[in-house]
């Protein structure tokens, strides 16, 4: 299995971090439906993490599951955290005033989705995408 890390600190970080989860889905043969998913799910994390906690990392690592393989991305912060995971969670709630998927609509690109937040603390959001799936 392998890991690799980066680091968010400004908007140009984006790109990079973009581009390293497509070549890891390219290199595991996802699908360019998925891995769209991914890199879309990947994207809008990367600038939550920008816009609400002004830097974080992002943890890329290949995991398998019998003969199934997919990517899993942890998202992590030292931001405010959030208050109401719940209300986060709903369609449409949105505290920067984005047009982004947000949270719910991330959740929906990715096979897993989990997020962990302890307000003054930051948010840990991590996504799991397998190829075929």
């Amino acid at each position: 299995m392998s890991k690799d890390s980066m680091s968010i600190t400004r908007e140009q970080d984006v790109v990079p971090c973009r581009n390293r989860v497509k070549e890891v889905a390219v290199k595991i043969g996802m699908g360019i439906v998925n891995q769209t998913k991914l890199v879309t799910a990947a994207s809008e994390l990367v600038r939550n993490i920008l816009r609400y906690a002004d830097s974080g990392e992002v943890l890329i690592e290949v995991v398998s599951k019998g003969r199934e393989s997919g990517i899993r991305l942890t998202f992590s912060d030292k931001g405010p955290g959030i208050a109401d995971i719940n209300l986060a969670m709903q369609d449409g709630y949105s505290t920067g005033r984005s047009l982004g998927l947000g949270l719910p609509g991330t959740k929906r690109l990715v096979n897993e989705f989990d997020i962990k937040s302890t307000v003054g603390q930051g948010t840990v959001v991590t996504i799991l995408k397998w190829k075929n799936g």
